[in-house]
């Protein structure tokens, strides 16, 4: 069947392991130096892995694979004990894998007399856990409420809320870096979700730039990014290149995508990344 699933770039990959913690269900495995991917069945496609690789190594591809195997993960699950089940289901209903995670309850209830945890217990912390449980789950996906932030009066002058957009196509995969709002310019590279968590995105960090936005995650064909990003740099020559991003692990792809890029350009430029922390505040900022 073709399916989603994860990708490794052997030339990038350095060995540093630090993807194979975050794949709970052991799909990743360091052999030879480099992280490889041992098994289809054990892959779910969701890629819990792809933003803790410094080297932005892996990546998430649409092939030719076996069906995921959530009876074969479980079977592995259950000996490394119960806060990785945990992690592991959490992971599922993170991304409303609800099937898998039926299959996952219904494995726990049938072998409970062979397990070494209470699963009972288990399940309770899948299903019942307050909103911001600690560890497991995907953080990129993780429901969370936030409560309503209180207006601040100032005697400032009022923000109108008009638009800075200057240009569209804004999409990585529908933009022309030869475009003439390129030419020169000081460019906005941010990951999708930022504009919607940032309250002041088009007053503070858009107005006078160009934009591109993707999405590290979820888009594919990312080779075609790298292209784009290294012809904004030595073609479109911009000026300045302002990579904003999410404090969740899997957006961490985009900016070590600009950094590749930087790397094998032709002309240097200036970049600056923002973090954007998922209610809205900056958590770190600066010049690369």
């Amino acid at each position: 069947m073709k399916r989603e699933i994860v990708t490794i770039d052997e030339e990038l990959c350095n060995g540093c392991a630090e993807c194979v913690p975050a794949c709970h269900e052991g799909a990743l495995q360091i052999i030879d130096g480099k992280a490889r991917l041992v098994s289809d069945l054990m892959c779910d496609g969701l890629g819990a892995c792809l933003g803790h690789c410094p080297q932005g190594a892996i990546s998430i591809e649409e092939r030719e694979a076996e069906p995921y195997d959530e009876v074969k993960v479980m079977e592995i699950m259950v000996g490394k004990g119960k806060n990785i089940v945990v992690a592991h289901m959490r992971h599922l209903k993170d991304h409303n894998e609800t099937e898998f995670l039926k299959e996952a309850v219904r494995f726990l209830n049938t072998n409970q007399e062979q397990i070494q945890f209470d699963v009972k217990e288990v399940i309770r912390e899948v299903y019942h856990s307050g909103q911001h449980h600690s560890g497991g789950g995907c953080p990129g996906s993780r429901e969370i409420s936030f409560e309503p932030k209180a207006a601040v009066l100032s005697t400032e002058k009022l923000v109108s809320g008009q638009s800075e957009l200057r240009q569209w196509p804004v999409q990585m995969h529908l933009v022309n870096p030869n475009a003439g709002y390129f030419q020169q310019a000081d460019v906005v590279l941010a990951a999708d979700c930022v504009a919607f968590a940032l309250g002041n995105f088009h007053q503070n960090y858009l107005k006078g730039k160009s934009l591109a936005i993707a999405c590290p995650k979820l888009d594919s064909n990312q080779e075609a990014y790298m292209q784009k990003i290294r012809a904004l740099i030595n073609e479109a020559k911009v000026n300045t290149l302002h990579v904003m991003i999410m404090q969740v692990p899997c957006c961490g792809g985009l900016l070590q995508m600009v950094n590749q890029a930087v790397q094998e350009a032709g002309r240097k430029v200036p970049v600056k990344y923002t973090v954007v922390g998922i209610e809205g505040q900056i958590l770190k900022e600066e010049w690369l």
